[in-house]
């Protein structure tokens, strides 16, 4: 009894070593749990070696009533793989019943050669050889190194589960354990698989192997989770609905918003998934009147528009010339007119300073007054001030001067009422003259302020 347990720890410390780290990506591996039976009654006549094997009378006594048997395989290429097994058995029938109560155990290392490399795969019917070595112990006699050989099947009842039947002879060499037969069956796990973008589908069932994806869609990725896989997602980085193969439509009209030219308003097919409010043809965005219904020679408005700005030629008080709605039609009155901007710079010719100073002549601060009423008349225009210099003195200095008197124009019409958001201040020097500074006429012309309207 005391080497019947350690031969099944043997067992069970021969299947934790084999079966923790049974996984590799790139080789499948196979667990296999069932029952063994053991024939140990070999004559030397060949015909009974025949007959012997075929016998049944001693497996129901060498077999033990539970698992005795555990396998792990791994796949290594050309239709070979790797088996190790362990079994373990309880010897009771050797020549006559129940002449025998030995404890057989074994461990056997055997290379399988699937013949479904020769004959073409089947699916799900998996024939095979096999050869190997291994130690076998019985009992009181000892152990030694056997020679295997045997054929045997796997049946799968689908990609993982399958039935395992294994039949072969053991050949001794130190006639320590008689030449004997070993059947067995048992249950079949195969797993593992090459997986190279780590999505958990195996390469053999990875319809995308080298793209990471899910595996409702067969290992295809769905970028954007909408439940269509890219290949068949017309825009696949932005969800969308089924019918529109995966496409968006933001306004929901049917369309998909990379058809759509409107898409953002509801609209039709015939409108490129624009909206025709007034029904006359003609989409909104194209419409100059969407609410009135209008032919397509007046771009879509009961009424024409002649000079095309945007007001009907019925109200339109000028429907000739381009205006603006808030005017009737009409072009915008200018927010001054041409006379008072001719005012403004006459007054400005007339603001005179001191020699080298921005202070003021005597008698100009009427003229400054005469320009801050006109500015006051016009609250919509706004102007800019501009300070000139002749070129006598140094350039740097000019061009500090005329900023300085420039300002002091800005100031004195701030002081008048004018609002300072409407002015504003820059000098030029003498960058800019108007006439030759070689005369004393031409310098003083050329010592000046201008008032420009601001744009």
């Amino acid at each position: 009894m005391k080497r019947l347990k350690l031969a099944m720890l043997a067992m069970v410390a021969f299947l934790a070593v084999n079966t923790v780290n049974a996984q590799d990506e790139n080789n499948p591996w196979a667990v296999s749990f069932g029952v063994n039976t053991v024939d140990v009654r070999i004559p030397s006549e060949f015909g009974d070696y025949v007959k012997d094997y075929i016998g049944t009378s001693e497996w129901g006594d060498n077999t033990l009533p539970s698992i005795s048997r555990i396998s792990a395989e791994r796949y290594l290429s050309d239709g070979f793989t790797l088996q190790l097994a362990g079994s373990l058995n309880k010897v009771k029938t050797v020549v006559a019943k129940d002449d025998s109560d030995l404890l057989y155990w074994a461990i056997d290392a055997n290379v399988k050669y699937d013949l479904n490399s020769l004959f073409g795969e089947t699916g799900w019917f998996d024939p095979f050889v096999y050869v190997g070595g291994g130690y076998t112990d019985l009992d009181t006699f000892g152990g030694e190194g056997m020679l295997n050989a045997g054929v045997g099947f796997n049946t799968w009842f689908n990609d993982n589960l399958g039935l395992s039947f294994q039949t072969g002879g053991k050949k001794e060499f130190a006639d320590k354990v008689r030449d004997h037969f070993q059947h067995s069956l048992g249950l079949v796990f195969r797993f593992g698989g090459k997986d190279t973008d780590g999505d958990g589908v195996f390469d053999k069932n990875d319809a995308c192997p080298e793209v990471p994806g899910l595996e409702e869609f067969n290992g295809c990725p769905d970028a954007d989770g909408d439940g269509i896989k890219d290949s068949d997602d017309a825009c696949p980085n932005v969800a969308g609905k089924a019918e529109l193969n995966g496409c968006p439509d933001a306004d929901n009209d049917g369309i998909a918003d990379k058809d759509d030219a409107c898409p953002n308003d509801a609209g039709t097919k015939a409108m490129n998934g624009c909206p025709d409010s007034d029904g006359d043809g003609i989409a909104d965005n194209k419409d100059k009147c969407p609410q009135e219904a209008g032919p397509a020679e007046n771009n879509g408005c009961p009424w024409g528009d002649k000079d095309n700005d945007g007001v009907k030629d019925n109200v339109d008080k000028c429907p000739d010339v381009a205006g603006v709605a808030s005017n009737n039609g009409c072009p915008p009155e200018p927010v001054i007119t041409e006379e008072a901007t001719a005012k403004l710079n006459e007054f400005a010719r007339a603001i005179y300073f001191n020699s080298g100073r921005s202070s003021f002549r005597p008698g100009v601060s009427g003229k400054l007054d005469l320009i801050a009423e006109i500015m006051a008349q016009y609250p919509e225009a706004n102007f800019n001030i501009e300070g000139h210099t002749d070129s006598s003195g140094a350039a740097s200095t000019n061009l500090r001067l005329s900023d300085k008197r420039a300002a002091a124009v800005v100031d004195y019409l701030i002081k008048k009422g004018i609002p300072a958001a409407r002015l504003s201040s820059k000098g030029f020097g003498e960058d800019y003259p108007i006439a030759s500074n070689a005369t004393r006429d031409g310098r003083a012309q050329n010592r000046r302020v201008e008032i420009k309207l601001k744009k």
